[in-house]
């Protein structure tokens, strides 16, 4: 779980088709944390304050063993990066539409943290899905047209 982040790597745009050498050259923000734990620890837990009672909320101490956990703060460290170059209304939106749904179920009791309690990190028990019958779901990859 390294620094590979999939489908939050928003790090470098695709150029569009009709920029200039300019436009094309043109640097990118520089981001202002290097990983969503250093996010974490230095940004996030700081400004968002909670009591963690394990009762009203939960939190896991190594969070970092939660694949949700991790992609949900890996959301977070992109999303704000990206919504802190917007002076007028990025840090509102960031924390309307970020910080406050995903930290809610970060927490909840019910949560990916859920067999956790505040001083000790518990294997959550992962969802067991069977196979649906052949055909059910199609690789749309292999009938993709031209």
């Amino acid at each position: 779980m390294a620094d590979d982040f999939g489908l939050f790597d928003t790090d470098t745009p695709a150029p569009s088709p009709g920029e200039s050498e300019d436009e094309k050259t043109e640097k990118a923000p520089e981001l202002v944390y290097g990983s969503a734990e250093e996010f974490l620890h230095e940004q996030l837990l700081p400004t968002y304050v909670r009591s963690v009672t394990g009762k009203s909320a939960k939190w896991c101490i190594e969070w970092y063993f939660h694949p949700e956990a991790v992609s949900r703060v890996a959301a977070l460290w992109r999303s704000w990066e990206h919504l802190r170059l917007d002076a007028a209304t990025g840090m509102s939106v960031w924390w309307r539409d970020h910080a406050d749904h995903h930290m809610r179920v970060l927490l909840d009791p019910q949560g990916p943290f859920y067999n956790c309690d505040m001083k000790e990190h518990r294997d959550p028990d992962h969802l067991e899905p069977k196979m649906a019958p052949a055909g059910w779901f199609p690789d749309v990859r292999l009938s993709a047209g031209p």
